[in-house]
């Protein structure tokens, strides 16, 4: 029984309150009346508001704060199936009754921290008996449940690596709900995803190059800065080489997503992972962490070629492959995986600093804001995606920086093949810890107006593929 306060306005009569209302039956009072107008409080009617958008196929009806009875029963079994739902995914031991401990777990597999004080409280106000446990009947007559506000929305909104793009592929994938499962709206993201993050990194593409630029020449006495740098490019080689190396970067985002989904995928479920028992933060690190270096691994030789192809002079290569049949041929299979142990250790602090500044910020904001909405909206999204991206990458950028060194190690004229800790003992003694931040600025220019157009993009690539937002 799912309890409201109904006001039923009666033609030549008083308003008649009743005080229940049965989503398998009808109260008798309201057995004869053909038509009703049922008046919600306005918090109640926002909640229908968003159920209607989602469920009624009527775009027509106007929300003036009434509805017809029809619709006014179709929202009431529909609310009454989310609680359902929501009590099921609580009650993991299926004892028909949740406790504060059940809280505590179901929101720390989500990244939302709170202490079993605070759980306790939560149940206080449903638990009628005084047990400290709240069943069915308790749970769904709570005056202070919305179903809109359940916990798998928590993973629905909260995505990332998905969404964002900023030119580096080391995020911990995201979660997936259940239902994306099933319906199939999981590929339905990805491919979203993979075209934001194309569209984001063809805008980006300018200072993406001058990054590696800097990296690599930037020590050479040249002083180089962001407008000289620029500068350089167009004039060796005009305007088009801006874009170099931006094919391969592109052409590389379709089998490392995949790649890094499904070995994702497969070992959670090494580790036990269950649509009812979702991993913690830190195996969500370990399994994320494990994902990135299997995808890392298979396509490293198309890193390689992304940092030769954007080094290279006007007319040295004709293009990617042409490219990869030079290096093969004058270096062997060796050079296309130089610099593969610094990139894996940078997916480590990468991976690591990024998963948990994004779920402070995300556990921050639901601490404050959850209990009125877990839709977080656009700019926290935006505001917590740059921020943890730019901690993650400042925390491993000195090893990108030596990943893409040895990288381009046979193209720099007089310099000879040293190891990455011979590297790393170079750039200290010649250019100080400095140096080890090389292109560090181009790098963070690039962070907001990447976030922002994978972004937008994917919105826009979301509803073509028609996955509608909550």
């Amino acid at each position: 029984m799912l309890c409201l306060c109904l006001y039923v306005p009666v033609h030549n009569s008083d308003q008649i309150e009743v005080d229940y209302f049965e989503s398998h039956g009808l109260p008798s009072e309201l057995k004869s009346l053909k038509s009703l107008s049922v008046l919600l409080p306005s918090k109640e009617f926002s909640t229908y508001r968003e159920w209607s958008k989602k469920s009624m196929k009527n775009e027509e009806k106007a929300h003036d704060g009434q509805l017809d009875f029809e619709e006014f029963v179709h929202y009431l079994q529909d609310h009454e199936k989310d609680l359902k739902l929501v009590f099921k995914s609580l009650d993991r031991t299926i004892a028909g009754q949740v406790n504060a401990k059940d809280i505590v777990n179901s929101l720390q597999d989500l990244g939302v921290h709170i202490s079993l004080q605070q759980a306790e409280r939560v149940l206080q106000s449903m638990d009628k008996n005084g047990t400290m446990t709240v069943d069915w009947n308790e749970w769904k007559k709570s005056p202070t449940l919305q179903p809109a506000e359940n916990i798998p929305e928590i993973i629905l909104y909260w995505k990332h690596s998905t969404i964002f793009d900023v030119g580096e592929n080391m995020m911990v994938p995201d979660e997936f709900t259940s239902e994306e499962h099933v319906t199939g709206m999981w590929w339905r993201h990805l491919v979203a995803g993979g075209g934001a993050g194309a569209v984001s990194r063809t805008f980006t593409a300018p200072l993406d190059r001058l990054k590696v630029l800097m990296q690599v020449h930037g020590y050479h006495g040249s002083n180089m800065c962001i407008m000289s740098g620029l500068g350089q490019m167009i004039k060796e080689g005009g305007m088009r080489s801006l874009w170099r190396g931006n094919g391969i970067n592109i052409l590389k985002i379709a089998p490392e997503s995949a790649l890094k989904f499904m070995a994702y995928e497969q070992i959670k479920r090494l580790m036990g992972s269950s649509q009812e028992a979702p991993l913690g933060i830190s195996e969500r690190f370990v399994a994320g962490s494990l994902a990135g270096v299997l995808a890392q691994s298979t396509i490293y030789p198309m890193e390689v070629l992304k940092t030769r192809l954007a080094l290279r002079k006007t007319g040295q290569y004709k293009g990617i492959s042409d490219c990869a049949k030079q290096i093969l041929k004058g270096e062997g299979m060796t050079a296309f995986y130089k610099g593969y142990v610094p990139n894996m250790l940078g997916i480590i602090p990468y991976a690591g600093i990024d998963l948990a500044v994004y779920e402070t910020l995300k556990n921050s904001w639901l601490q404050r804001y959850g209990t009125e909405n877990t839709h977080p909206g656009v700019f926290v999204l935006l505001g917590c995606g740059t921020v943890s991206s730019t901690c993650g990458q400042l925390a491993s950028y000195p090893l990108a920086l030596v990943r893409t060194r040895m990288q381009a190690q046979a193209m720099v004229e007089g310099s000879s093949q040293v190891s990455m800790t011979g590297l790393f003992k170079q750039i200290m003694k010649t250019e100080g810890p400095t140096g080890l931040y090389r292109g560090l600025t181009p790098n963070f220019l690039k962070v907001i107006p990447a976030v922002s157009i994978s972004y937008v993009v994917y919105e826009n690539i979301k509803s073509t593929l028609g996955v509608q937002s909550r």
